[in-house]
């Protein structure tokens, strides 16, 4: 076989990879674990059954590597969104906001939530698997989460000893309706609602951490 052949060769299989995996996400997603079949997915793809098992074995080792990519793609949307945060503190309220509802919107699509309801159907059957897609996907975004929180508190725009837990509770404040308000991805969220949501979510968290504490007005 000639360089370009064997070059052909290489990217036909890379192409008929990606179509398994982008393939698998939709069918896995829809039919979930147990009911997915190798034909479906053979066919969503546009390959023969025999195709899938030649790149990727069986159909809990395809599952595995969806997850993980899965996890991984999310991440670096929401990495992306965090890596503009400003540390400047300039109007920390409204960039705090902004970030959030970039970090939401991450969230919010079709996919993510259709991996995550896997991710959480199978964690039983699966735990490994969970703990790989968490270090792959959550604890990445709390990372530089905490690096940029850890900047503003530098520079003493915010106030706390130990920016992790920070990071965590921000997520856990912006982000803790959504499973509720979108029934884990299954129905559209009102933007009035989420932005409820974010606005609750960023007062509390400069509540608890912003160098200038917020009072509640006195009721009565």
């Amino acid at each position: 076989m000639t360089e370009s052949g064997r070059s052909a060769a290489g990217r036909g299989r890379i192409d008929k990879r990606s179509a398994i995996l982008e393939a698998a996400v939709k069918v896995f997603t829809r039919e979930g674990y147990a009911q997915a079949g190798i034909d479906a997915i053979a066919a969503v793809a546009g390959v023969a059954k025999p195709t899938v098992y030649n790149h990727f074995g069986d159909k809990e080792n395809l599952f595995r590597i969806v997850m993980r990519d899965g996890a991984e793609r999310t991440s670096s949307r929401i990495i992306a969104a965090l890596a503009s945060l400003p540390d400047d503190g300039q109007d920390l309220e409204g960039e705090l906001e902004r970030v959030a509802h970039r970090v939401i919107e991450c969230q919010l699509g079709d996919e993510g939530w259709g991996l995550q309801r896997l991710l959480y159907a199978e964690a039983a059957r699966l735990p490994d698997l969970y703990d790989q897609v968490v270090a792959r996907g959550s604890q990445p975004v709390l990372d530089v989460l905490c690096g940029r929180l850890a900047g503003l508190a530098n520079r003493g725009h915010l106030d706390f000893d130990d920016p992790a837990v920070a990071a965590t509770q921000f997520i856990a404040l912006v982000s803790g309706n959504l499973p509720g308000l979108s029934a884990l991805g299954t129905r559209p969220v009102d933007r009035a609602d989420l932005d409820a949501a974010v606005r609750t979510g960023v007062d509390a968290f400069l509540r608890a951490y912003g160098t200038q504490r917020r009072r509640r007005p006195r009721r009565g």
